[in-house]
């Protein structure tokens, strides 16, 4: 199953360090660019930072059709 997340499901899950939630549940997590800049061009970074940077289950992509 492929699952699109939010900027929420991602910090949520990393604050509690279940994370690897997501790619143990869903054979594809993809997140919009949108969401992964969310999350890393922030100061201080949030949960889920450092992660969504290096994670290679999780493909980023952008919106092509709004």
């Amino acid at each position: 199953m492929i699952v699109i997340s939010d900027t929420s499901a991602i910090t949520n899950l990393a604050a509690i360090q279940h994370l690897q939630l997501l790619p143990q549940l869903y054979t594809q997590v993809t997140i919009p660019e949108a969401v992964y800049c969310e999350l890393t061009d922030i100061d201080p970074p949030v949960p889920g930072t450092s992660e969504v940077q290096t994670a290679s289950w999780l493909e980023v992509r952008k919106v092509v059709n709004r």
